[in-house]
């Protein structure tokens, strides 16, 4: 790969989507760099008025004056040529949403830098901070690494501290938290890593842990598992796909609960009330539901609800299909 003068300010062709790479795009133009285009999903229809809306990339990149470029793909010849002809230094790519190509891969001289937000070579793939919280871990961190043709493989290049995992992070939560200390890194890594000054140390491999894309039926709650388990999905998978169960024929989303102290001796899945309280057993200790939410209602405290819906006692909660 080829040297950046020392005295340049990098020039970056930029590859995001969401507000944590938008945020990125802005640190990166603040700091001083040259972001020569940048490239983002095309619009998306949102809202009641069922209008184009641009990602918050785009938005950034109209803001601060930058070229923009909305393919629907990567794999035509035009993205290619595009990119070829635009200079830059390093492409850097935060939460695009598309694989890139190696024929894009290929093309910048000090290569393709990604921000993943796990220790690398940990929780290697789509949904690493899910993952984290899911199985208990108890930390996690952000890694600057430099993309390959695998998923998550290629050598890093910076690494933050780790960042411990509470009781009260939901992977909307944590996920802000690493994207904003990731952010922090990127900025703080580019510099050197333009001037030579940073190595790029390959994975070991026989360490790595791979995630898997979430889907929807994923939410759905087994009350057979342990309490401290289901507790643990509540917060992963929040806000989305959400964690539920079904009573009384209708979707019931449970928001936040935790692991219940009291000792209530529940089957897996029955529902009991104690002092306002309302707890579910589970295939280990119970839960303690603190707001949920029943379909075609709005989210309330476990309190509000059972004043409106005290039938709940007893039942006895499906398992999945």
């Amino acid at each position: 790969m080829g040297r950046v003068g020392s005295n340049a300010m990098t020039r970056i062709i930029f590859f995001g989507t969401p507000d944590p790479a938008a945020k990125a795009l802005r640190a990166l133009v603040k700091d001083g760099h040259e972001v020569t285009a940048v490239f983002t999903r095309p619009d998306r229809i949102s809202g009641r008025s069922r209008k184009p809306r641009p990602t918050p990339v785009n938005e950034a990149a109209m803001e601060l004056g930058l070229p923009v470029y909305t393919p629907p793909g990567l794999h035509g010849d035009d993205v290619l040529n595009d990119l070829a002809a635009t200079p830059a230094d390093i492409f850097v790519v935060l939460a695009y949403g598309r694989i890139l190509p190696p024929a894009i891969l290929a093309l910048p001289p000090r290569g393709v830098l990604n921000v993943h937000p796990s220790l690398l070579p940990l929780y290697r793939g789509p949904s690493p901070v899910v993952t984290a919280i899911r199985d208990g871990a108890p930390e996690t961190g952000v890694s600057v690494m430099l993309l390959d043709e695998g998923m998550d493989t290629g050598p890093v290049i910076a690494r933050s501290g780790p960042v411990p995992i509470t009781d009260a992070d939901t992977a909307e939560s944590l996920t802000d938290q690493l994207f904003t200390l990731g952010v922090d890194l990127l900025v703080e890594t580019i510099p050197a890593w333009g001037r030579d000054e940073i190595e790029a140390v390959p994975q070991d491999d026989a360490l790595a842990t791979v995630t898997s894309l979430v889907e929807k039926s994923d939410g759905e709650l087994n009350f057979g598992k342990p309490g401290l388990h289901i507790a643990r999905a509540i917060r992963a998978y929040h806000p989305w796909p959400g964690t539920f169960t079904r009573w009384d024929g209708k979707l019931l989303k449970i928001l936040d609960a935790s692991v219940s102290g009291t000792g209530e001796d529940l089957r897996p899945g029955v529902v009991s009330i104690n002092d306002g309280r309302l707890t579910i057993g589970t295939g280990e200790g119970s839960l303690d539901v603190k707001r949920l939410q029943l379909e075609g209602r709005g989210a309330v405290s476990a309190a509000d609800f059972l004043r409106g819906y005290p039938g709940i006692e007893g039942a006895s909660l499906p398992d999945p299909d």
